[in-house]
């Protein structure tokens, strides 16, 4: 099907993830003038390769200027090692990247369909409100959300609930994965079939391109020349982050090596080691919050990727090239504990403030370096997925300081919150979806 069927979908129809056909190739030399190009250009570049036979230049450059209108720093913290901020967008997360292009593409593909959309989407922490606010609004679309009650911080739920309008959240009495079980089941349910479903999780392949963007951006931003390879640590949850780094790689990005930086649920990091994979179940709450997956569904693309096939439930049902795994990433969990740790040394010895999932991404370099052979002069970009103003109370009780709102955060004060509270059971979620549709 066409990418534009594929975003709109969301979920195949046997419950499978949709991929392109074709990785396209970016030659070195379109490569080497991103060096020169703002972050929106390098967007609408990187993703007219994928999209030119659905979406006109002039129309995907407009739609990259609006959706891209923030910094993206780079930040050089030693000789080396460099720090992508992805914490500048409207609600302060790297989600900002993937959630605001994607609406505006759904947006434009909709309006030519003439049909009303509903946006069925779980959410860890971040996802729910960088997508409640890219889909804000929007005449065609209502957007349903689904978190986990208990696991996301309060600043996370006010950027949800806070919303109204064309915007729903659901608190599930449940963890992140039962959110998205019963997501996916939905897309499934041949009782909604009535309903136009498509999802904003990185299940959707809508979120994962322009998630390749960012590599792009942060090897031009910090490369020489184009034999220059970067080591890139992304700390990893349902994996859309990393899915989105290997697509840049396979696009023809110079990429030696990516760290999969994990918290205590460590099943991938797990599965690179003994080469068996087993689901963490219930999965670990950790102070990353939206990194508590068990089960990332993403992992199915990356099996994929090197030759093997997983099924849903992560049975793997042909086995991957799991040497070329090894030699392409390196995984590592951080606990809570080192996280914390991690905080407090690089807000000591380098004045740099962390929040718990930018932490464990920087904590996975300081252990790649530590126990594995490089080049003394190896590029590092660490990824910061999300601003230290959004866990300001860890950050107060670790560091002892307080972290100024920035002004993406400091409107949500005061504001009146609205989500209905749901027991983890799908017949409730029909219901409630059924409901919805006939109002």
């Amino acid at each position: 099907m066409t990418f534009s069927e594929a975003l709109l979908k969301g979920l195949a129809p046997d419950g499978g993830l949709y991929m392109p056909s074709v990785i396209p190739q970016i030659k070195k030399k379109e490569i080497l003038s991103f060096r020169s190009k703002e972050y929106h250009e390098i967007a609408s570049d990187v993703l007219s390769h994928f999209l030119n036979d659905e979406i006109d230049n002039r129309s995907l450059k407009k739609i990259c200027r609006d959706a891209y209108d923030f910094d993206v720093p780079v930040e050089k913290i030693t000789e080396g090692n460099y720090i992508l901020r992805l914490d500048q967008g409207p609600t302060a997360s790297f989600k900002d990247f993937a959630a605001r292009m994607m609406a505006r593409l759904m947006n434009h593909f909709i309006s030519d369909a003439k049909k009303r959309f509903t946006i069925l989407t779980a959410t860890s922490g971040d996802t729910g409100g960088a997508v409640a606010n890219a889909f804000h609004g929007l005449n065609n679309i209502d957007v349903i959300i689904l978190f986990p009650l208990r696991e996301v911080s309060v600043m996370q739920r006010r950027q949800m609930t806070t919303l109204k309008g064309n915007i729903k959240v659901l608190a599930v009495d449940g963890k992140f994965d039962d959110c998205q079980r019963l997501v996916k089941k939905a897309f499934l349910d041949p009782d909604l079939s009535g309903i136009h479903l498509s999802s904003a999780n990185s299940i959707n392949i809508g979120r994962l391109l322009p998630q390749a963007v960012y590599y792009f951006y942060a090897w031009a931003a910090t490369a020489d020349d184009c034999d220059d390879e970067v080591i890139f640590s992304v700390p990893s949850g349902n994996f859309g982050n990393l899915m989105g780094g290997i697509i840049a790689r396979e696009m023809g990005l110079p990429v030696k090596k990516f760290i999969i930086s994990t918290n205590s649920n460590n099943e991938v990091p797990e599965f690179l080691r003994s080469g068996v994979y087993k689901p963490v179940m219930p999965s670990v709450n950790c102070i990353s919050s939206a990194m508590n997956v068990g089960h990332p569904s993403n992992l199915a693309r990356i099996v994929a990727f090197y030759g093997g096939m997983m099924n849903e439930s992560g049975f793997i049902l042909k086995d991957p090239d799991i040497a070329r795994m090894r030699n392409d990433l390196y995984g590592v969990s951080v606990s809570d504990g080192e996280t914390r740790s991690a905080i407090s040394e690089c807000y000591k010895n380098k004045s740099v403030i962390f929040e718990p999932h930018g932490a464990v991404a920087w904590k996975g370099i300081e252990d790649y370096e530590r126990n594995s052979e490089h080049d003394k002069n190896q590029l590092f970009v660490s990824l910061e997925t999300a601003h230290p103003a959004k866990f300001s109370d860890d950050i107060k009780r670790i560091l002892g300081i307080e972290i100024p709102l920035p002004a993406s955060l400091s409107y949500l004060t005061g504001k009146k919150e609205e989500y209905m509270a749901m027991e983890n059971d799908y017949n409730k979620l029909r219901s409630y979806l059924i409901t919805i549709n006939n109002q």
